[in-house]
This record gives structure tokens, C-alpha cells and sequence, in this order.
């Protein structure tokens, strides 16, 4: 089939704008809405409610969300596909049936399975399926379709397969999809949500809308939002979403390796970025298989530190703790938060964040947290912290492992209960990383410097992947990429962020984006849910980054001059 398809996207994560599924039905047409609602900490959340009642593991949140919008949707013919089944697709199709049994709705409900894994020692364990059980849900007829754990991308290339009828080996065009499917899947970040030059955004980011994609038979789109919606769809957002959680330029997926160093990016008019040249190439012949375990217990206390002595306060809490409950499984980190010469208690005070982890829930409990409130007469003048003393939680860690393709039964399962084995593909290739690249060889820069923030030249964006995290940086300008591309090295990252210096890292170019990616292997320790860093996702180290004062090329525009430039 040819023409357009306009696929919107309604749901970032579990935990979204409830009221976007309604906003994006009425906003304007629609081929397709998808939602999003799966990340690895998800997975951990799904199968600790699991245990509490089997009957569970999906997002329950979108059930609600869809009894106010089925029939709208069913009523505009907009078909609507999520993988917000989780660990459990076929009972919350089950429970989409009966909701729509309940209002009087005709759905025709179909679901994916088989990327869950059996793990007796994993509390989940799912492969990330792709996009071929979407695809022949839909092309069965079904008005909803809900899977399990699927790339995020997939939720977008499944509906393209059906309405282009693509095969296994029209690489570019699945790769042209998937590029769009990765820039939607987290619903405003890519239309100026979480952007570094927020300011500039017509409405100052406040309610940015929620994205669409454009898809061409080719496989290239546009992306844009409904109109009259805030934030913006710009070559600059587009870029931000882009360089999200990804690692180097050959992008894996079950389906198809996206070679992201072969994007173009281009304006489209208002609110219009197209997206093409994308090229693809065989996927691996393993998938990527998320598992999540509980790995203990554990505890966190706050003391404020106010004023003089800051170090020497921190260590006599350090050692009067660790006297109390042992030295195993403690962790302190000391925020220099603290002003001098300030004149109120919160800017003179630096905060020691205490962490305790263990398997045994009575120590990581109450006996940790208790032990540090009896510190309160008896330790540092001004001894205070910021929270009661509280039980233990558990916590998970996320592995990544691998299967091979064949190893997995990929079902779809259509409207009226036929079951479809999806067969992997023929043609793999074996996956290899590619050789981080090298920094420009670049003479030292001629002309006269100015102090100022990195950030006044460049955007980043930082995420978690895993126990790893990467760091997108691009720059504004041609002129500002000569310039980044061969200063920004992986040494140069480690003096600006010294929490890097001891890990593996990564450095990655995509010319065609003027961007740099860092991959930072192990920062966030065992994964999200393990993690003891004040910004344990890492989002925020893109914006830490930024922050860092240097020497900038004097002649290099920022601000109103540099638009002036551009213009």
C-alpha cells in the first residue's frame, strides 16, 4: 500500500501524561497511537507485583487510560498498539476485552508473546521481540494490539510492515522506521521535553505535545505534533531523542542493525523535521534478553552538615555508623552542597547521604536506619537529618544476556485466537562492536579564548542503559562541531566529569548529526535499581556536562549572535 501513515505516540514510560491518549485522539488524524511503557526498571516493578497476585504484570494505569478513549479511537478508525502487556500480554488483552465488553465496544483485540524466558533464578527474564507479530496482528484486523516486551521501536515499525507490506529484507525501509520509531517511543522528549535550550521553545517548555511520525513507503518521515500543542519540532529536539540511550552507530535490533551515522535530518517547515538516507543491515542472530533479580535490601539516611568542619563531621559519622552496624554493604557519598559565608542553614549545610545494602532485610531495616537517629545528641554540633528512620526495600539488578534468534517461540496471536508463529529471519549477521572512534587530529585553537559554560555551544542528552550509561553531545553550529569533534576526547571528559576517569569508556562520532556519544560502562553499578548516585537513570549528566566552565574559542557565537549567524 502507498500514502502516509501517521503514527502518534501517547506514552513515554509507566507513569506518562495520563490525559495523552485523549489529547492525541482529539488533537487531530491519526493512523495509530502508540504507548510505551516499558523500561528495564519497569520490568522489575511488573514482576514484584506479580508475586503479589499472578494475575498481574501489566501496566494497570493504561487500562484506565483507555476506558476513556476506546470508543474515540475505535470511532476514528485510529488502531492503537502498546507494550504496556509487560509480563503479562494475554491477561491484560483479556481485561481490554472485557472493558470493552463493559461499554458495548466491538474491539478486536490481538497480542504478542513468547519473549518471556524461563529463568527458575531470574525474577523476569523477556527477550525484546520485534516488530513482525505487530505487524500480522494488524494486518488481521486487530483494532488493539498489546505485547509484551518488545523494542520500543517496534511499537512503530510493526503498523509501517502492515501498511507498506514490507519483508525481512527490505532493510533501509526498516531501519527508516525504526529511527522513527526510536524518536517517538519517549512521547514529548523529542518535541522539547527534557531539551537543553528549553528556553528557547515558543511556550518555554511547559506542555510540550506529543509526537507523530510521518512514515513513507521508503521508510524516511517527518516528525511533528498536533497543532496548537506546546513545546516544538526541531532539527535540535529531533537530534536530542536521537542520540538518547543508544551506544554506537550501528543501532541492533531484532529486525534490523540501524546504522545511525547515516541519518539526515532536515527542516520540513513549522514544527516539520524529515528524517531519511537511513540505511539498515542485517540484524544479529541473537536477541537482547533483559533479566531482572532481587538483589537484597536496602536502607538510605541523610545527616546535614552545617557550616565549618565539613569533612571532619562527615568522618566522625562515617565511623560512629559503621561502630554501629558494620562496615559491610555501606556506602558514603558527601554532597558539597554547603555556601561560605552563607546566611541561611540550607546554603551553608552540605548533606552525607549514608546507603546500606544487604541480604538480610533486618540489617538493611530498621536497625540501620535507628542507629543513625541515636546519633542525634551524641555526634557533630548541629547533628540533623533530613528523614525518620524506615524499613528496608528491595532492590533489583538488571543483567543484559543473550539467545539466539531461533531459541525464541515469537507467537501472534490474532483477533478470535488464531496463533501465528512468527519465523526469525533468514538472513542475520553475527554482531560485532565497532572500534570507538578517534577524535579529529586538530591543531591547538588559533586565536584568543574566553571563559564560559559549554554548554552556551552545545546540547547533550544522558540516559541508563542498563548498568551503563551514555552521553549524547552535539553542537549547534558547523563551525562549533570543527571545534568539538577534536576536543571533546574521552580524556577531556574525564577531567570535566572525574566520576568517569576509572571506567571504560566509549567515544563514538555521527557527522551527520555534529554529535559526539559517550558509552560509560558500569557507571550506574548493577542497573537502575541498584543504583546509590544522586542521579542513579544518569539523566542528568548531560546537563552536568554543559555546566562545566572552560576555555571556549572566542569566536565561536553563542545566544542572539549565533542565530543571527544561522540566519
Amino acid at each position: 500500500m502507498t500514502g502516509v501513515l501517521r503514527i502518534g505516540n501517547a506514552s513515554g514510560f509507566y507513569g506518562d501524561r495520563f490525559a495523552a491518549w485523549q489529547e492525541m485522539l482529539d488533537g487531530g488524524e491519526l493512523d495509530v497511537l502508540t504507548g510505551d511503557y516499558l523500561a528495564e526498571l519497569t520490568m522489575l516493578i511488573l514482576g514484584r507485583d506479580r508475586l503479589r497476585d499472578p494475575e498481574l504484570g501489566y501496566a494497570r494505569t493504561f487500562l484506565r487510560q483507555l476506558e476513556g478513549c476506546l470508543g474515540t479511537a475505535l470511532d476514528r478508525g485510529v488502531r492503537i498498539v502498546t507494550n504496556a502487556g509487560g509480563l503479562n500480554p494475554v491477561g491484560l488483552a483479556a481485561a481490554i476485552g472485557s472493558l470493552a465488553d463493559r461499554l458495548g465496544l466491538p474491539a478486536r483485540i490481538g497480542y504478542v508473546e513468547g519473549d518471556a524466558l524461563h529463568r527458575p533464578d531470574a525474577l523476569t527474564a523477556n527477550a525484546y521481540l520485534g516488530a513482525f507479530g505487530i505487524a500480522a496482528c494488524l494486518d488481521a484486523g486487530a483494532d488493539v494490539v498489546v505485547t509484551g516486551r518488545v523494542t520500543d521501536a517496534s511499537l512503530a515499525v510493526g503498523p509501517a510492515i502492515a501498511r507498506f507490506g514490507w519483508g525481512r529484507d527490505d532493510l533501509d525501509a526498516l531501519a527508516g522506521a525504526t529511527v522513527a520509531g526510536h524518536l517517538i517511543e519517549c512521547g514529548a522528549q523529542v518535541t522539547g521535553g527534557n531539551f537543553s535550550f528549553f528556553t528557547e521553545l515558543p511556550d518555554g517548555g511547559h506542555r510540550p505535545g506529543f509526537p507523530i511520525a510521518e512514515l513513507h513507503p521508503d521508510g524516511s518521515s517527518v516528525l511533528t505534533k498536533h497543532p496548537g500543542t506546546g513545546g516544538a519540532v526541531t532539527v535540535e529536539t529531533v537530534t536530542a531523542q536521537l542520540l538518547y540511550e543508544v551506544d554506537g552507530p550501528a543501532y541492533l535490533g531484532p529486525d534490523v542493525v540501524t546504522r545511525l551515522d547515516t541519518v539526515t535530518l532536515t527542516g520540513d517547515g513549522p514544527d516539520r523535521v524529515r528524517v531519511s538516507g537511513v540505511r539498515g543491515t542485517p540484524p544479529p542472530d541473537t536477541l537482547k534478553v533483559g533479566v531482572n533479580n532481587l538483589g537484597g535490601f536496602r536502607n538510605s539516611m541523610t545527616f546535614v552538615l552545617c557550616g565549618l568542619d565539613i569533612p571532619a563531621k562527615a568522618a566522625l559519622v562515617r565511623g560512629q555508623v559503621e561502630e554501629a552496624v558494620g562496615k559491610d554493604g555501606l556506602e558514603f557519598t558527601l554532597a558539597r552542597t554547603d555556601h561560605p559565608d552563607a546566611t541561611d542553614t540550607e546554603a551553608a549545610s552540605a548533606l552525607l547521604h549514608v546507603h546500606l545494602r544487604d541480604g538480610d532485610k533486618a540489617r538493611a531495616g530498621r536497625a540501620f536506619s535507628a542507629a543513625a537517629v541515636e546519633l542525634a545528641l551524641a555526634s557533630y554540633p548541629g547533628c540533623t537529618l533530613t528523614t525518620l528512620p524506615g524499613d528496608a526495600t528491595p532492590y533489583g539488578v538488571f543483567t543484559a544476556d543473550f539467545v539466539p534468534q531461533d531459541a525464541v517461540a515469537h507467537v501472534a496471536v490474532l483477533p478470535g485466537g488464531e496463533r501465528v508463529p512468527i519465523a526469525p529471519p533468514i538472513r542475520t549477521a553475527v554482531a560485532v562492536g565497532e572500534p570507538p572512534a578517534a577524535p579529529v587530529r586538530t591543531s591547538p585553537v588559533d586565536g584568543p579564548t574566553r571563559r564560559g559554560p559549554l554548554g552556551e555551544l552545545v546540547g547533550a542528552r544522558s540516559g541508563d542503559k542498563g548498568g551503563d550509561a551514555n552521553l549524547g553531545v552535539w553542537a549547534r553550529t558547523d563551525a562549533t562541531w570543527a571545534w568539538l569533534r577534536g576536543w571533546l576526547t574521552v580524556n577531556r571528559l574525564a577531567e570535566l566529569l572525574p566520576e568517569t576517569a576509572p571506567l571504560t569508556v566509549e567515544r563514538y562520532e555521527l557527522p551527520n548529526l555534529r554529535a559526539v556519544n559517550f558509552v560509560l560502562r558500569g557507571l550506574l553499578g548493577h542497573g537502575v535499581a541498584a543504583s546509590t548516585r544522586f542521579d542513579p537513570q544518569a539523566k542528568a549528566l548531560g546537563e552536568l556536562l554543559r555546566s562545566r566552565v572552560v576555555e571556549l574559542p572566542a569566536d565561536l557565537a553563542t545566544g542572539p549572535a549565533r542565530k543571527a549567524a544561522a540566519a
